[in-house]
């Protein structure tokens, strides 16, 4: 059938990219000195979180692809019972990979910001008011 062939390769699609998202990630992590500047490695680290979620995409599709086919032909009637199929173990397992990719690359995405300032602080210091010159003296002020 043409969509499990297209299912393969949207699955070779997507462990490829997940190696190389797993890749980029060990590249930006905070603990390795493959980068040096902070403010990159936070947008490596992002990066990487952006590839799981493409990843994770890409897993999601062929998997509810073929339970919606498997659905669909179980309750056609013009369908004989013996190509009749059921929802197996491999679809449970295609959903909950898709799952944790989707969410490794969005901690990847959120855990990250960049250190720049985008909108620098003003260094405005607070003073004391000044006294003004009067004519009473401040000891008889109560």
């Amino acid at each position: 059938p043409q969509d499990l062939q297209a299912a393969r390769a949207l699955l070779v699609v997507s462990i490829v990219l997940a190696v190389i998202g797993l890749m980029v990630a060990i590249v930006g992590a905070q603990c390795t000195r493959c980068v040096e500047d902070e403010s990159a490695k936070a947008k490596i680290t992002i990066v990487s979180g952006v590839i799981f979620l493409l990843s994770g995409v890409m897993t999601l599709i062929p998997v509810c692809w073929s339970a919606n086919t498997i659905i669909r032909d179980f309750y056609n009637p013009l369908v004989i019972d013996a190509q009749k199929r059921e929802l197996g173990t491999s679809l449970y397992v295609g959903w909950a990979s898709s799952a944790l990719l989707l969410l490794g690359g969005a901690l990847l995405c959120c855990s990250c910001p960049p250190k720049e300032d985008r909108y620098p602080t003003s260094k405005v210091a607070y003073s004391a008011p000044r006294s003004a010159v009067t004519s009473y003296d401040k000891r008889n002020y109560v």
